[in-house]
């Protein structure tokens, strides 16, 4: 990137601990592990560090998605894509013939930009801003049959970082219902990225009778960080 590309006012590249607003610092510590091009210049918004997916972790379930999704399955479609960390995994597997990425926020929407632009997988991806639900329905519909989503939503809700385990049904602002009706309109292989203490029984009521669904947790530092279930017919373990 060059030096005269000029970031929107909500957007910033701290280079120093005492820019950093105090409730983000415990973030900024481990601004490599979130992004290892950091100091390249990587754009986030301050509410967007909460919700970044750290490179490891993001390396490992692009890899993932890349080696067991049905191999007539070539795009990826990435519903809630934030600063871009997993967008830009996803790009740089070389896996997909094209990766679709979608943001609400228009200012987060051009930190993935810019960052998949420092990574230099930009070319691979389209992005939209708006809701994922209505742009799968209405402007991606003609790519279903070839389709898999990665959804990373907002964990909002009662008991998130509380709760031994946490309620899917009261997750914000989306529930786990609503994630599952609404992405299985549209295709039947999903991977959605949830807290580490998600009730497990209540993912296993959306497999479909006489199908299975996958469950991985994804740790770094001998520590879980989050999990995955993966729907659909994705061969982890064959």
């Amino acid at each position: 990137m060059t030096d005269t590309v000029v970031a929107p006012p909500e957007v910033h590249h701290y280079q120093s601990l005492e820019e950093v607003p105090w409730d983000i610092q415990n973030y900024w510590a481990q601004r490599h592990r979130i992004f290892s091009r950091y100091d390249d210049g990587v754009w986030l918004t301050d509410d967007a560090w909460f919700g970044v997916t750290p490179e490891p972790v993001a390396n490992k379930i692009a890899s993932h998605l890349a080696d067991t999704a049905p191999a007539d399955r070539c795009i990826l479609v990435d519903c809630f894509a934030g600063a871009g960390g997993n967008t830009i995994a996803f790009a740089q597997t070389g896996r997909w013939k094209r990766i679709y990425a979608i943001e609400k926020n228009p200012a987060v929407l051009e930190c993935a930009k810019h960052n998949a632009e420092i990574y230099g997988v930009g070319n691979q991806i389209t992005w939209f801003e708006g809701d994922c639900f209505d742009i799968l329905k209405h402007q991606l519909k003609d790519l279903a049959p070839y389709s898999v989503i990665f959804a990373s939503p907002p964990w909002g809700g009662p008991g998130y970082r509380s709760d031994r385990v946490f309620d899917l049904s009261t997750m914000e602002p989306y529930s786990l219902k609503k994630l599952y009706q609404e992405y299985s309109l549209f295709t039947p292989h999903m991977a959605l990225y949830l807290p580490r203490t998600s009730d497990v029984r209540q993912m296993a009521k959306f497999v479909p009778e006489g199908q299975k669904a996958e469950v991985v947790h994804y740790c770094m530092d001998a520590h879980s960080k989050a999990l995955c279930i993966y729907y659909g017919d994705f061969a982890l373990h064959q």
